[in-house]
């Protein structure tokens, strides 16, 4: 579908990839990895042609649409949530505006046998196959369901942007995409605004989406649901994999043993021949020999071993000072803001070394109750903690906390006291920050950056209570890995909010869903929750049609229900004998055009005026494609028909 060719890509000088090809068919699933630097975001962004390349060619056919969600991005709508999401269809409106002007054309016209007719006819069923696939008959309520499963409610709609965040508005940028229905979709890191629940409905889409998929993620567990096929970027060179991500790092490092051991032989076979020239350079009975091996070292490739990015955060939690069995008692606690209510009458008591998760949609209290926890909201009921309990709280916005102005070092060296003051720079060290990064201020450092330094503050105070939201946010796979070791290592009590499905897994033992304004407990990790959840509602539907079945008023007789099941058979039977018509119509046609060009390869001398060159050819194996493929439709339609028959005889 688009083919990616000797693409080169430079900046200040130096390679960022060079001479990449790669093919994205028309369903392919995706996951564009390689290290923080490598050129992720700078392809996707030449693909959708945002940028140029240096050198190469993106090559789209005509007709192929992509959409683009990059990582950040300023919204500045002054529309209603339903009416920014509708603005997705402004291309259906065009289209619908062009097939209404087609139809004039052709209308008005009387050559129905000229070529140029014929091209206005596939124009048309071009753009009426478009409108179909929009769903244009439906577009508000279909905007409305993509934007409930991304955490939407139906209040949510005809409320103004402005009052989101700007988390909220990118998933609102995911929707518009999404209703385009692009034949390619270009995601940078599209679960960074989600919770799970949206998570999990996106990779539902996802799975089912008929256009291809290309995107970067650092949700492991997101990339192996929906991805089958890896590209990664390294060294400026693209390897190919046609496997999820979890297998891709399996190969990966077979993949880099081979090319460290076959860089060692060349190595030593390079150590060989510059011994055998500096031994006989000077003897003229050797000196040919000598040419020999010197032209060999001049024709040979170096082997590159693919640089394996292990460079992560590299920490542990210092031991949890002692405290009570009790480590945290909430009674009827609750919080509202005006008339909203977030959180109502929740009592919990949380004993010494526990792990728990807080999970649940975006904006149903995760945060809210965190920073009760910690102190940092008012709120309505009690909170207790236990005997010698000492809290450690990272924010969701820790980073913005942090004192702009500041150097890395400052940062930690003015709240660090006692020994700690000795440690600070081995600690800085060990969060990635070396030589002179120390001297950087807080502001010129990225987002991930930012978040290992807020992560490293932490560590200067002993706690037995840690209270982490969304602390992944901003880290890379590795040091995600990390972090999670050295939670499961800490032995002081845990309450986390996340997202991260792989991050949580193994690492607590609870699972709080918020509901706003309730709270139901789960015992397990995060997946033993899901599975649970999965079974309840299954439960809850099958009540939910056994009531229906229950409070049905009329009871029908058997020759109404046979007789309405039999209209419903007879319109499904004329649906596909009109579609099997259309297709054996398509058929007749194009087995007509392809014996004429037959006949002219068949015997090019008698037609002399027709140019049979290159994209003659191309035309041609177009048709034969188009051929396969109506007749690869009209077999489904067949098989469809025979088992609606079925359904009728039954």
């Amino acid at each position: 579908m688009i083919s990616i060719q000797n693409l080169s890509m430079h900046f200040t000088g130096e390679d960022l990839f060079t001479d990449i090809s790669f093919l994205i068919r028309e369903k392919d699933r995706i996951g564009l990895v390689g290290k923080n630097g490598a050129g992720k975001t700078t392809l996707l962004k030449v693909i959708c042609g945002l940028e140029q390349p240096s050198k190469g060619d993106v090559i789209i056919p005509q007709g192929v649409t992509i959409g683009y969600l990059p990582q950040e991005k300023n919204v500045n709508s002054t529309k209603t949530v339903l009416d920014e999401a509708l603005s997705a269809f402004d291309e259906y409106h065009q289209l619908e505006h062009d097939a209404e002007r087609l139809q004039q054309e052709l209308a008005e016209r009387t050559d129905y046998e000229s070529a140029q007719y014929e091209k206005l006819i596939v124009k048309l069923n071009n753009l009426n196959d478009r409108l179909a696939l929009l769903g244009g008959n439906s577009i508000e309520g279909e905007a409305e369901k993509i934007l409930v499963g991304l955490g939407f409610s139906h209040e949510d709609m005809l409320r103004p942007m402005r009052e989101f965040s700007n988390g909220w508005q990118m998933r609102v940028e995911l929707a518009k995409i999404l209703l385009k229905k692009p034949n390619l979709l270009l995601l940078d890191e599209p679960t960074n605004h989600l919770d799970i629940e949206s998570i999990q409905w996106l990779e539902g889409f996802l799975k089912a989406y008929y256009g291809a998929i290309l995107m970067v993620s650092h949700d492991r567990a997101f990339l192996d649901n929906i991805t089958i096929r890896t590209v990664e970027i390294s060294n400026g060179k693209i390897y190919d994999y046609k496997v999820p991500y979890s297998d891709y790092v399996s190969l990966r490092e077979e993949r880099v043993d081979m090319q460290r051991s076959a860089y060692e032989n060349q190595q030593r076979e390079i150590k060989n021949i510059e011994a055998f020239i500096e031994r006989f350079r000077y003897k003229a009975t050797k000196a040919k020999q000598v040419q020999s091996r010197v032209k060999l070292l001049e024709k040979m490739d170096e082997i590159v071993v693919d640089d394996i990015d292990s460079t992560a955060i590299h920490f542990k939690f210092p031991p949890a000072p002692h405290s009570g069995k009790v480590t945290l008692e909430l009674n009827h606690v609750g919080k509202s803001y005006d008339d909203k209510v977030i959180l109502n009458d929740v009592n919990l008591l949380i004993p010494r070394g526990e792990k728990i998760a807080f999970v649940g949609r975006n904006g149903e209290g995760k945060s809210t109750l965190s920073k009760i926890i910690c102190g940092v909201l008012d709120h309505e009921g009690e909170v207790k903690l236990g005997h010698e309990v000492k809290i450690g709280y990272y924010a969701q916005n820790q980073q913005d906390m942090l004192d702009m102005n500041k150097t890395v070092f400052e940062t930690l060296d003015d709240v660090a006291v006692g020994d700690m003051r000795l440690k600070v720079k081995a600690l800085l060290g060990a969060f990635l920050f070396r030589g002179d990064d120390i001297d950087k201020k807080v502001k010129v450092l990225s987002g991930g950056e930012k978040a290992r330094l807020s992560l490293a503050k932490m560590l200067l105070f002993p706690t037995n209570l840690l209270v982490l939201d969304e602390p992944t946010n901003h880290l890379d796979m590795l040091s995600k890995d990390i972090l999670k070791n050295a939670l499961i290592q800490y032995d002081g009590t845990l309450i986390i909010v996340s997202h991260d499905r792989d991050f949580l897994q193994g690492l607590t033992n609870k699972v709080y869903e918020f509901r706003k304004p309730n709270i139901k407990e789960y015992i397990g990790d995060i997946y033993d929750f899901l599975e649970q959840k999965n079974l309840n509602h299954l439960k809850e539907l099958e009540i939910a049609a056994k009531q229906t079945k229950v409070q049905e008023p009329v009871v029908q007789s058997q020759n109404k229900i046979n007789y309405e099941r039999k209209k419903q058979i007879d319109a499904k039977l004329r649906k596909v004998d009109k579609e099997i018509q259309r297709l054996e119509e398509a058929i007749g046609k194009l087995e007509a055009e392809l014996a004429e060009q037959d006949a002219i390869m068949a015997h090019p001398d008698q037609h002399p005026d027709i140019n049979i060159d290159n994209d003659w050819y191309w035309a041609y194996g177009q048709k034969k494609e188009e051929l396969q493929r109506l007749m690869d439709d009209w077999g489904e339609k067949q098989i469809e028909r025979e088992t609606v028959v079925a359904e009728y005889d039954n």
